[in-house]
């Protein structure tokens, strides 16, 4: 089942509305709708105390239940999954009195079609969770977790802590978009939060997922602000983003969904403002529309207004690869550091997009044997290394991880598990936990992803003696080329591939160092040296601007 799927409980007694309810669910994908029907009310608490389910589909008038007692008898056992009434013309004054105590919506059986039903489906959980799961976000503790710890060892000003707690600036957008049905209109959630304001123009990407929130952008924002400042680069954070399975739209909807969201934020970007980016489910053609979105309405071409664009937009080489060749970058410092020779080295990398595609062809091109990779299909284990040009050329190709034929299939789990040199985690946050931190089996973490790595499991790998290249140190190299990017853009000047690699290289292993002697002469572990000489430097600078008025 994938994380994006939502899982619906029917409750409905009559076997002709539940096969036809259980046939347009069936049809839908992007997301799927994995369904499980009772017949009655009892059924349907005893199923819901053993499972989890997003949304429930309802009928108030069961052989055990009738009318609004069924709903409130379902609301006192189940009070966070929200509720989609299933009424017929005759019961409609009770569906409305159910919707008014608290249920989601209402569909009448006459006229529900599987278009109807998905969005209905999936704006009651969306209105449930943009009410009350925004802040309540794990991504979100986990940055205020590390923030504190190492606020604590720099004794921050508690002035200064309670600012930066909390990003400067947060929009929160609600996004109409056109199907390619057209008369089909959706709404999404979307967000800009810029973190800090006092270090230049902000910067970060914008990722269209289906797990996006308020909180995960802050938190998001909040590291890109240690990142930059650990990187000397003149940004505070930013980070963006829209609530959407971008599997499930099309080429031209997604179009769509990327000129409305950059004509409703219009207003807080622009290249001495806030910068956006690529990020997950993003890349270079979103990049061309935002940008082309917003020219359009200043009335000229402003290249520089995004960054990770086309080259042939003012785009930089090596863009593309940035964040997976920083990657790299920090392994060969963490080695050096530890004696590891790469040369025959062995490597797991869990996610094999643009960062984790990227990081396992620049190890295999040094020598290090990759033994396992995956994608959201799962994980792919060969003992002998895969043949990691041949895979790439397979994932470009559009076909998945677990289809190629020379390996073993395995888990995402148990690929975080296998023994190894170096461990990249590139795909998404909350990977390594206090429940698995115990069994990682490697020298090396270094941090593709954001967040992948929880407070409670740092501990736990600190004290086996892992060593760990934080986020906010190991995938820095993205926005590293992005500055590179913009710098070009304004200047209207362009840089070889080599002098990228060259500048990217000397400002990257330049913040290692920095981050490696203050982790020695400190006592500090790795991730919370990297967040205190960030910390160090945004503070320094909010002090010496001063505070208006």
């Amino acid at each position: 089942m994938s994380e994006a799927d939502i899982r619906v409980l029917l409750i409905e007694d009559n076997p002709l509305h539940a096969r036809m309810l259980q046939g347009f669910l069936d049809e839908i994908h992007a997301p799927s709708f994995p369904v499980k029907h009772v017949d009655n009310l009892a059924a349907g608490l005893d199923l819901a105390s053993r499972e989890k389910f997003d949304v429930v589909l309802l009928d108030l008038v069961l052989p055990d239940s009738k009318g609004l007692d069924t709903f409130v008898r379902w609301r006192t056992h189940a009070p966070h999954v929200p509720v989609v009434v299933l009424t017929g013309l005759d019961d409609m004054g009770l569906a409305t009195r159910a919707v008014e105590s608290g249920a989601q919506d209402y569909l009448l059986k006459s006229q529900i079609n599987a278009a109807l039903l998905s969005r209905s489906l999936r704006y009651a959980v969306e209105r449930v969770r943009a009410r009350s799961e925004e802040w309540d976000s794990p991504m979100f503790r986990n940055a205020h977790q590390q923030f504190l710890k190492a606020a604590q060892v720099v004794d921050l000003d508690d002035n200064i802590r309670q600012r930066l707690l909390f990003p400067q600036r947060t929009q929160v957008l609600s996004l109409p978009f056109r199907r390619d049905g057209y008369d089909q209109v959706e709404t999404v959630f979307g967000y800009r939060v810029q973190h800090v304001l006092t270090m230049g123009p902000t910067k970060g990407g914008v990722r269209f997922h289906h797990s996006v929130s308020l909180g995960e952008v802050a938190a998001l924002a909040m590291w890109m602000t240690w990142k930059c400042a650990l990187m000397g680069l003149p940004y505070g954070g930013a980070k963006g983003g829209v609530r959407v399975d971008p599997t499930g739209l099309s080429r031209r909807e997604k179009q769509r969904l990327t000129r409305r969201y950059t004509s409703e934020i219009i207003h807080v970007i622009g290249p001495d403002k806030d910068i956006p980016a690529p990020d997950l489910g993003t890349g270079a053609q979103e990049m061309a529309w935002m940008m082309d979105t917003y020219s359009e309405q200043v009335g000229h071409t402003v290249p520089e207004v995004v960054t990770g664009k086309p080259v042939v937009l003012g785009g930089s080489v090596g863009r593309e690869t940035a964040t997976g060749k920083g990657v790299v970058l920090m392994v060969q410092e963490a080695a050096d550091h530890l004696d590891l020779d790469l040369d025959g080295a062995t490597a797991v990398i869990q996610g094999f997009g643009n960062v984790g595609s990227a990081a396992a062809e620049f190890l295999d091109q040094l020598g290090t044997k990759i033994l396992a990779v995956s994608d959201v299909s799962g994980g792919l284990y060969n003992d002998n290394g895969l043949p990691i040009a041949d895979l790439l050329e397979h994932a470009r190709s559009g076909g998945l991880v677990q289809d190629y034929p020379e390996g073993d299939n395995i888990s995402n789990a148990e690929l975080l598990e296998l023994e190894c040199d170096v461990l990249v985690p590139a795909a998404i946050e909350n990977q390594i936990t206090a429940e698995n931190a115990d069994r990682i089996n490697c020298k090396i973490v270094a941090e593709g992803a954001n967040g992948p790595t929880t407070t409670e499991a740092d501990e736990i790998l600190n004290d086996r003696g892992i060593f760990i290249v934080p986020d906010i140190l190991a995938n820095a190299g993205g926005v590293t080329v992005s500055y590179f990017e913009w710098v070009q853009g304004t200047q209207n000047y362009m840089w070889t591939l080599e002098e990228i690699n060259s500048r990217l290289k000397r400002i990257m292993t330049r913040a290692f160092h920095q981050v490696l002697q203050r982790s020695i002469d400190q006592d500090l572990d790795m991730r919370t040296a990297s967040l205190v000489q960030g910390i160090e430097r945004v503070t320094d600078a909010k002090l010496i601007r001063g505070l208006f008025p």
